[in-house]
């Protein structure tokens, strides 16, 4: 969902105080926020990226997408190389370049609950097809469309791509995603949850009725805590931006969080401050005033 008009500065929402405590990290997903809609990053940003971690704040990719599909950012990270994927569900390291990129830390959905959950789907929601993404496979339903721009390994029914010795068995699973072709995306999501419950984590970044599932208790959040636990920062000194559902638990983490123009209406409420869409470049926007507040 795209339909909320651009603003025109980087402002804090009504009645919430600026962060007092300088940044130590900035978190930022890629689609829709820091990449441009034809999944540039612009001369702008890449600049704005650079400062950053040359003024000592470490910049995290964290992202719904696959490792697989981080080519676009890995000439733009800097230090640590790491970048966050599958909406938590991976911690990868981009140094290798592309098609060398190495999982540092994997946070699976579990065979049997990613099992329960298609079943529990498949009745709520009659039509729903599904495809499944694993640390270097992708597999999908026959019925699943070509909603991404690659071949699939496999096509199987699900309960057969995750059977116990199903097609790259001892692959871990990430995520599962499910799409509906005729239903609402949001009231895909809320049905979802009901139906679901806590057996994965349910949420969704595309405008179409494409759902994400993940392990119980992985989110963007939780894995860039982990990450941010091992660095000794906490989460006041962390600015974070989004533009979809599955950013929400990673913005209302941070200590400071930017919804950009383009985004959900969920994601705008949520967030503690709004910054232009991401095709003006609003992340860059946030830190060259986070930069010049810090000098």
């Amino acid at each position: 969902m795209r339909e909320n008009g651009p603003v025109t500065s980087a402002t804090r929402q009504p009645g919430t105080p600026a962060a007092a405590v300088p940044p130590r990290l900035i978190a930022t997903d890629l689609d829709g926020t820091l990449l441009r809609d034809d999944k540039s990053v612009s001369p702008r940003t890449v600049a704005a990226l650079a400062a950053a971690e040359e003024a000592g704040i470490e910049v995290f990719f964290v992202t719904g997408r696959p490792a697989r599909w981080m080519d676009v950012v890995s000439d733009h990270v800097h230090g640590h190389g790491l970048a966050i994927c599958g909406n938590g569900a991976a911690v990868v390291d981009l140094h290798g370049g592309p098609g060398a990129h190495r999982f540092v830390k994997v946070r699976e959905l579990d065979r049997a609950g990613a099992l329960d959950a298609v079943r529990r789907l498949r009745t709520a929601a009659p039509g729903t097809v599904f495809a499944v993404e694993q640390t270097y496979g992708f597999h999908q339903e026959p019925d699943y469309p070509k909603l991404h721009m690659e071949i699939p390994d496999n096509l199987l029914p699900a309960e057969r791509l995750l059977a116990p010795d199903g097609p790259d068995a001892d692959q871990p699973v990430l995520k599962i995603l499910a799409y509906h072709p005729d239903l609402d995306p949001d009231a895909f999501l809320t049905l979802a949850r009901v139906a679901i419950a806590d057996r994965a984590n349910v949420t969704r970044s595309s405008p179409s009725a494409l759902l994400e599932l993940s392990g119980p208790e992985v989110s963007k959040a939780s894995t860039l805590a982990l990450c941010c636990a091992e660095r000794g920062i906490s989460h006041e000194e962390v600015v974070a931006f989004g533009d979809m559902p599955n950013d929400l638990e990673m913005l209302t983490w941070a200590g400071r969080s930017y919804a950009m123009g383009n985004a959900h209406p969920d994601v705008i409420a949520a967030a503690s401050g709004r910054t232009v869409a991401n095709n003006e470049d609003g992340v860059a926007v946030v830190i060259e005033e986070l930069l010049a507040e810090r000098f």
